[in-house]
């Protein structure tokens, strides 16, 4: 078996990837595009196709691992990938839909996007994530459409509704759950609001984000592990943190 160093693996596999049939481009993305990786970090690629893509020419090319179809991952923005192994190394492929990733730039563009339900996510998706990997992953195989900067109108939009849907969770939460001494309840609550207010803050930066392992780190939130840690089923310490996470978020610039 071929042993290759990093920059070489990752053209190795871009050139594998790119012979799939109807592949337009392929993309490095994650922490190696960041350069934020740690020695044992997997390789995350986006495949873009356009028309016919069909995921058995992908596991034609013999890489062991999980390929799922088209849709396997809940569909929408996440539409399906694989898990595999290329010379020993942990790889993450997601498909793309060319056409789809195009209009969800336009609605970007325009200030439009949907928040979808996403497994490993706390706050779910933007749609305006297939845009942030356009401006922030690798391009190692062909030609992909590239945003001119965070969009004025997603900055204004993406921010009010992050806001707004991390106010409601928390008055929620907090007549709901807190005020009735509801620990496991109000403690998600603060965790989802704290995800919410991060993408809020982000936005209104104009930083893009591709997933949320660095969102509260990235928006200044790690003091939502303070609020969560000092959590007890007593209901006047619960709508206590309520009140904490609400007036952290509500600090947060923008």
């Amino acid at each position: 078996m071929t042993t290759y160093e990093d920059g070489d693996f990752a053209g190795y596999v871009a050139e594998q990837l790119s012979g799939v049939p109807g592949v337009q481009a392929v993309a490095l993305g994650g922490s190696r595009a960041a350069g934020t990786q740690r020695p044992d970090s997997d390789w995350d690629f986006s495949l873009y196709y356009r028309g016919r893509f069909d995921p058995d020419d992908l596991r034609a090319l013999g890489w062991p691992g999980e390929i799922s179809r088209i849709g396997g991952w809940g569909g929408g923005v996440f539409n399906g990938g694989a898990w595999l192994r290329a010379d020993g190394r942990p790889v993450d492929v997601h498909y793309r839909d060319l056409d789809e990733v195009e209009r969800d730039l336009a609605d970007a563009q325009e200030g439009k996007f949907r928040i979808e339900r996403l497994q490993f996510h706390l706050a779910g998706v933007p749609t305006y994530i297939v845009v942030a990997e356009l401006a922030v992953n690798v391009v190692l195989y062909g030609d992909l459409p590239s945003p001119r900067g965070y969009p004025d109108r997603l900055r204004e939009t993406a921010h009010r509704r992050w806001l707004a849907d991390a106010q409601h969770t928390l008055g929620y939460a907090r007549d709901a759950y807190a005020s009735r001494g509801r620990l496991a309840e109000t403690a998600g609550a603060i965790a989802l609001a704290f995800a919410q207010g991060a993408h809020a803050a982000l936005a209104a930066r104009g930083e893009w984000i591709t997933n949320e392992k660095t969102l509260l780190d990235r928006a200044g939130f790690r003091g939502a592990d303070e609020v969560l840690a000092g959590l007890t089923g007593e209901p006047r310490s619960l709508v206590a943190a309520v009140d904490a996470a609400s007036d952290l978020i509500g600090e947060a610039p923008g």
